[in-house]
Order: C-alpha cells, then structure tokens, then sequence
C-alpha cells in the first residue's frame, strides 16, 4: 500500500495559476508536432470543456462564469499577440518563434474551477485515478525557445536584457520577455533604423488588440469570496457534516471535508494506489447519497447573484472589454491565415 500524503490542494482556488501556466507555454496548430515524441503539440482534444459533460457537476455553472474567460479565448488572444510580436520583430529584421498558446491545458476551462470546486466529483475517473488528474494533463509538451541577445530583448519588450540567474536556454529566454527583473533600464531608441515601440513588440500587441488587461482577478476574487461564504451557510454545513458522517461510515475516519479527502488522496509520486482510489470513490458516492455538490452549489450560486448585483457595472465593464479583446484577436488571427 502507497503512503498517502497530506498536501494543502486548494485545488478550488488555484485555478487562476492554473490558466496562467497553462497559456504561456504555449501551443501550435493542431497539425504540427512535438519533436520529442511525435505528437500533436496543440491537442483540443485535451482542452477543458466549457460546461462539464459527466460527472456530479455534470451541466453546472455558476452565475460568476459568464464573466470569466474561458480557456480558449485566452489561448486567441494570447496566439493573436504571439503572432503580432513576431511579425513586428521581423520588421527589425529579427526572426524569432514564440511558443504557440494552447499547448498545455488546465484541468478546468475558468477560475471557477467546476470539476473540483466542491472536491473530486466524477465516478468515472476516479475508479482510474483517484485524485489524480488523467496522464493527459499530466504530460508536458516543451517548446524550445533559444536564447535572445541583448538588443533582442529590447526590441521585444521595451527594456533592457535583465540578469538571470544560470538557467536552461529557453527558461532564460522566456524569464527575459516575462519578468522585467532587477536593474533593468528603458531600451535603446531605434535598431536597424527604426525607432522601438513603446514597450516593444509585446506593448505594440497588446495595442493592436485593445488589450488592457483591467482587473485581471477580480472576479476570481468574488469567486473565492462565494465558496469561502457559501462553506460557513447553515446547509453546506450539514450537507459536509452528512457527508462526513457517511464517509465515517465507510471506514473513512476523521475526514471533515472534501478539501482534507482531496487531501489525503493525493499520492507522493502522482500515480494513484489503491487506496486512494477507493478514498476517491466513495468520496464520490457520499456526496451524490448526500446531494452535496447540488446543495453546495445551489446556495453559492445565490451568494454569486448578490455579488453580480452589487458588483454590476463592474463586471459588465470587464465582459465588455473581454469581449473587444477576443473579437480583435479572431479577427488578426483570421488575417494573418489569409
């Protein structure tokens, strides 16, 4: 049997992380390939659904998402910027490939995190994997990125090459366009003639797309806020103390809630025992006998109601501008197909 580790998952408020990482490394057009092993280096096929299709959150969604953006639009925009940098690099006479968007997946398509907002909630998987996500999201796909001299950084972001500390070429490289770091200084005022952009390549992108990038977590933080509320309401109480007291039942002592099964469950080299897994079922099975994820979600989605009403104009602001974003990043993406 497999020591089971106790780690602080958090999985229900991670899930920004989680969309970050994902996005910036990357992806490419579903023919092209992982040179490693052959395989496609942009899968959708491994993308989060919009809306989960199984499970006990099968068809759920929460009031908050309809302001959250969803994974694939990240990846546009993010792709759109990629290929406007790279062309205006190319204007200086620098050839430079970028990671693509989309390589690398998150679990969840927003901060919402549905699948395992409320702790695990799909039978299927978890007679697979315990709590562990499928080997597909587990994979990585790397995409080399070489190096960039000096006046390369510059070019791109507006600043000069920062010191880094030693890493491996493509980590160098992507650190250079990511974090500013310490001691860095403005760019020099042209190369091969032509006057730098302001901010480089990357701030004349994100100009070409409108992107403004106006309260980038705030409605994950009203996420986090609901689920924090929803977790101390008189019925999600008793609807965990049942469950509790049916996973007690089930010979699963001591576990006050899904977040400590998840836990529990987690296995030190990701690869699920046996015991996990059975952890995991009857997880599972507790809360459809308890119909906890129903209750739990029905009261955090009256909570998110009354946060849309009280944050309204706000949050039509941020879909608003989402929106332009999106639109403008379809429409340089089907420009630069053409």
């Amino acid at each position: 049997m497999k020591h089971i580790k106790r780690t602080a998952t958090a999985v229900a408020l991670t899930a920004s992380a989680l969309l970050v990482t994902a996005c910036s490394s990357g992806a490419t057009p579903e023919t092209a390939k992982n040179v490693a092993d052959d395989r496609p280096i942009v899968n959708k096929e491994n993308w989060p659904k919009k809306i989960p299709t199984s499970g006990l959150t099968k068809e759920l969604t929460l009031p908050l998402e309809a302001y959250m953006a969803s994974y694939e639009d990240q990846v546009t925009i993010e792709q759109a910027a990629n290929d406007l940098q790279q062309s205006c690099m190319k204007d200086y006479g620098i050839d430079l490939t970028l990671p693509r968007a989309g390589a690398n997946p998150p679990p969840s398509d927003n901060d919402a995190n549905i699948e395992r907002r409320y702790g695990i909630t799909d039978r299927a998987a978890a007679e697979k994997y315990g709590y562990e996500l499928p080997p597909a999201l587990q994979e990585h796909t790397k995409q080399g990125m070489r190096d960039l001299s000096g006046v390369e950084v510059e070019v791109l972001t507006g600043h000069t090459k920062p010191e880094l500390p030693q890493a491996p070429e493509g980590a160098k490289a992507r650190e250079a366009i990511a974090v500013p770091g310490q001691g860095v200084k403005p760019a020099r005022a042209e190369y091969n003639g032509k006057k730098l952009k302001t901010g480089g390549c990357i701030g004349w992108s994100k100009e070409q797309l409108g992107v403004k990038e106006a309260d980038p977590t705030f409605v994950a933080q009203l996420a986090g806020g609901s689920l924090t509320q929803s977790m101390k309401d008189d019925k999600v109480v008793k609807a965990i103390a049942a469950w509790s007291s049916c996973m007690d039942g089930k010979g699963h002592t001591g576990v006050a809630d899904p977040y400590k099964a998840m836990d529990q469950g987690v296995t030190n080299d990701g690869t699920p025992s046996q015991e996990s897994i059975a952890l995991a079922v009857d997880d599972i099975d507790c809360k459809q006998q308890t119909d906890l994820v129903k209750v739990w979600s029905g009261v955090e989605s009256a909570i998110q109601d009354q946060q849309i009403a009280d944050n309204k104009s706000r949050l039509t602001g941020i879909k608003e501008q989402h929106g332009k974003e999106v639109a403008a990043a379809r429409k340089q993406m089907a420009a630069s197909a053409q």
